[in-house]
């Protein structure tokens, strides 16, 4: 840490926090990463762990925890959603049914920002709702581009293959139909911190009677689109 505070829990803490900012770790990784003392490590993760700061993938490594997210919303700060709202806007108004953010948060996504069609049947997802990885365009999305670990751990009793992950980083978008929810279709496509990796998926979704048993190919682009343009806003504003 370039600027230690001068308490060294908190400091050390905060290092183990940092490296898992850049994704999933072992304890070995973590002991690496911040040239803090194995058994250090291992007490300290677990006290975050119980805070539900950290926690642990399907592989056993230490991922960032769902409580910073509910932090950063009651606080109002955290810069994806505050940035976001124009975007999912635009896309509801573009397409016609609800739009959503989601963050994958070990072996869960959670929806961190929604705005809901305004009349007629739609899929309602409120904020802070928790999904499993195992199903929908979004967990499609969160996945695909996660390293091989990752996605040997996540496709184990998953309702989507390899091959469909393959094309999904080949297309930039997933589709589901029936995956989360019998009747619900959906459409993802991944929010990028500007150039660099993958932070979150945004979704439309909707009866399949409307978006059909193919949305991609009616709204792929539109929600890539999207996707961009707030990948573009948060390297701009970040």
């Amino acid at each position: 840490m370039d600027n230690p505070s001068g308490v060294g829990v908190i400091d050390r803490s905060i290092r183990i926090l940092t490296r898992l900012e850049e994704g999933p770790a072992t304890l070995l990784e973590l002991v690496e990463a911040t040239g803090i003392a194995r058994p250090t490590v291992h007490r300290l993760a677990a006290a975050l762990i119980h805070h539900r700061i950290v926690a642990r993938d399907e592989m056993s490594r230490y991922v960032l925890g769902k409580r910073l997210n509910e932090l950063a919303t009651a606080a109002g700060t955290d810069r994806l959603t505050s940035l976001a709202e124009p975007v999912l806007n635009w896309l509801r108004e573009t397409t016609g049914e609800s739009a959503q953010i989601f963050r994958a948060y070990g072996q869960s996504r959670v929806c961190v920002a929604s705005v809901e069609r305004p009349i007629g049947l739609r899929d309602s997802i409120p904020v802070g709702t928790e999904f499993s990885m195992k199903a929908g365009s979004a967990a499609q999305v969160l996945l695909a581009w996660q390293d091989h670990l990752s996605l040997a751990g996540g496709l184990q009793e998953a309702a989507f293959s390899s091959a469909t992950l393959a094309s999904v980083r080949r297309r930039g978008w997933a589709q589901s139909v029936g995956e989360r929810e019998a009747g619900v279709a959906s459409v993802s496509a991944p929010v990028r911190n500007g150039q660099g990796p993958v932070i979150a998926a945004l979704s439309i979704s909707g009866p399949v009677e409307r978006l059909t048993r193919n949305p991609g190919r009616y709204h792929g682009s539109t929600v890539v689109t999207a996707a961009n343009r707030l990948s573009k806003i948060i390297e701009y504003e970040g």
